[in-house]
């Protein structure tokens, strides 16, 4: 045995990890640890920007169920990072973020030194636990407690910060012990308490109209196969929040859309609910009335991983903690001694009607042929194009909302967007469709985006493009920040400010970087389009010339969420367009 970097030692708890991929942007303080990965099993994958970096890293971990790994220099680079771990944070999702510091003699507190940045406290707020470490011989103990922390309980991003005269510092390799994962961390979750469980199961053998709610934590635990043997054992409807959607296929008997008719419909009269893995966020309208029953007349039984996030939002009559695969394990196999499996209920029809009757309308417009060409027309041929088991990624603002109307989802992990989830952060169609297909190289991987959402991340083409990724990027182009347009048309008159871009060929920009691009303008070239796209082999661009003045329908209402309490605009000054007043 001889003597090791820091950055050496870092990179072997790393590898002891699983890890396959860090992504990044390198930096002259890595230095260590960049040469240590140079003949390791883990892949440095280099991007343009350290948020694009961070956001590839959260969908590694939430396709894979691996922690997700990222890296930024001192100062700047640990600057950028911030704007991928906030999703990631506010989703759950486990991280390592990992940045080197200025000298040990330079730092906390600095004393004037360039890039000098507080990266402690700056990723503070948006970890679950961070750490300096301060001593060579500190490096497995921290980094490790730090991957235990990002994956126990309830996930979130840990933060590590290294200044690099430890990641340069070297010492005796016969001093470093490496661990495994069971010897350092939980590997089997909770399962849950067996006497709550038991009578989780009699309250919904005696409900009369149960339902099941399955957030973002039935896909994390890998739970979906549990939920959906327990729908049809018991003929339970299930709805789920935005971040489960996947959990169960969409087009199933027992599944309701998020927000359609029939999904409100049984969210209002079930007697009984059954939440798993959701904290019943401002998508779910925080479980209040109307979209769901009273408090006094509707009970709920929860089950999370967290006993922090119990009755979060609404107060609950039984709190289950633990996995939700482990937990639904449990209520099914008590449930089957109990009781048969039942028949088919005449009221899931009529919510699935319900569905159907609120589906119709953006079906019937997503085969419209008018140019400019409507939103759900694109959206409607890139969903029919790919399989069934494609990943679809979703970025934007109006993007997004259009998407949820028609894009639909059947399998776990075949739906990933931070812009329908609790940060509504766009900017992560690129990076996210990157890591996805990194996870997956064997699906089709497609991403539906907003052209502003698209511009953040425009330059990761050239990711994809070296990585040998063939996705296809539709983009639709309404040259504006469309969602901020649609409400200064609604409600300021037209006012515009700040909402418009020139025109921009995102298509040229493709072919510069050695991409596929194509624009499209009339709806009928659609389909050729993405032919000639998944053809190429390469990353492709579809630049959609879209209708600017089409507005979701659903648009007011999330305005209502997300601006409430504060004073809505003089009555006179809001124009709602057909659209708005069918809705309305």
């Amino acid at each position: 045995m001889g003597r090791i970097t820091g950055g050496e030692i870092l990179k072997r708890v790393l590898e002891k990890e699983g890890v396959r991929y860090v992504f990044g942007v390198p930096g002259d303080q890595l230095y260590p640890f960049l040469n240590a990965l140079h003949d390791s099993s883990i892949e440095f994958i280099t991007f343009h920007d350290e948020a694009s970096a961070a956001h590839a890293a959260d969908a590694w971990a939430r396709e894979t169920g691996e922690i997700g790994v990222v890296t930024g220099t001192v100062g700047p680079g640990a600057a950028n990072l911030v704007g991928g771990v906030y999703p990631a944070f506010t989703e759950n999702i486990p991280m390592l973020v990992i940045t080197a510091q200025n000298q040990t003699f330079r730092s906390y507190p600095d004393h004037g030194s360039m890039q000098a940045l507080d990266q402690y406290a700056l990723f503070k707020p948006i970890t679950k636990w961070n750490a300096v470490i301060n001593s060579w011989d500190r490096i497995v103990e921290l980094t490790e407690r730090a991957i235990r922390t990002s994956l126990s309980e309830k996930p979130a991003p840990v933060h590590i910060d290294i200044p690099s005269d430890i990641l340069h510092q070297t010492g005796e390799e016969s001093h470093i012990i490496l661990h495994d994962r069971e010897n350092y961390r939980e590997i089997k979750k909770s399962s849950g308490n067996d006497e709550l469980i038991e009578k989780a199961v009699d309250m919904l053998l005696n409900a009369e109209k149960p339902l099941i709610h399955a957030g973002g934590g039935v896909i994390r635990s890998k739970a979906s196969k549990e939920l959906i043997d327990l729908a049809e054992y018991l003929q339970v409807p299930v709805t789920t929040s935005i971040s489960g959607r996947g959990s169960i296929p969409e087009d199933h008997p027992l599944c309701l859309i998020p927000q359609s008719y029939g999904a409100i419909g049984a969210q209002a009269e079930a007697d009984l609910v059954l939440l798993i893995g959701s904290k019943l966020g401002d998508l779910d309208f925080f479980g209040r009335p109307p979209m769901w029953g009273e408090v006094e007349n509707q009970k709920f039984i929860q089950i999370d991983i967290s006993g922090e996030q119990i009755a979060l939002n609404r107060p609950v009559d039984l709190a289950i903690v633990g996995d939700a695969k482990e937990v639904l394990k449990k209520i099914l196999f008590s449930i089957k001694k109990k009781s048969k499996k039942r028949e088919a209920l005449k009221k899931n029809e009529e919510y699935k009607n319900y569905e159907k009757q609120w589906s119709s309308e953006f079906e019937e417009l997503s085969e419209s042929e008018k140019i400019p060409i409507h939103p759900l027309r694109a959206i409607k041929e890139i969903r029919e194009f790919y399989p069934r088991n494609a990943i679809s990624v979703v970025d934007g603002g109006n993007t997004t909302v259009w998407a949820h109307y028609i894009n639909r989802v059947y399998e776990p992990g075949a739906f990933l967007s931070s812009s329908a989830g609790d940060s509504g952060h766009i900017g992560t169609g690129v990076p996210y469709a990157v890591a996805a297909k990194l996870a997956f190289p064997e699906k089709d991987v497609y991403c539906i985006t907003g052209d502003g959402a698209f511009g953040y991340g425009v330059l990761e083409l050239e990711t994809a493009k070296r990585l040998g990724l063939q996705i296809t990027f539709m983009v639709l182009d309404d040259n504006s920040w469309g969602m901020i347009k649609s409400g200064q048309t609604l409600y300021y008159d037209k006012k515009y400010v700040g909402v418009d871009f020139s025109e921009i060929r995102y298509d040229e920009m493709a072919r510069a970087m050695g991409c596929y691009g194509e624009i499209v303008e009339n709806p009928k070239d659609l389909k050729d389009a993405l032919k000639r796209a998944k053809e190429s082999g390469l990353p492709a661009v579809i630049d959609v010339k879209i209708d600017r003045e089409k507005i979701p329908p659903d648009f007011q209402t999330l305005a209502t969420i997300w601006l409430e309490g504060c004073e809505p605009p003089p009555k006179e000054e809001l124009k709602e367009t057909n659209a708005m007043k069918k809705y309305n």
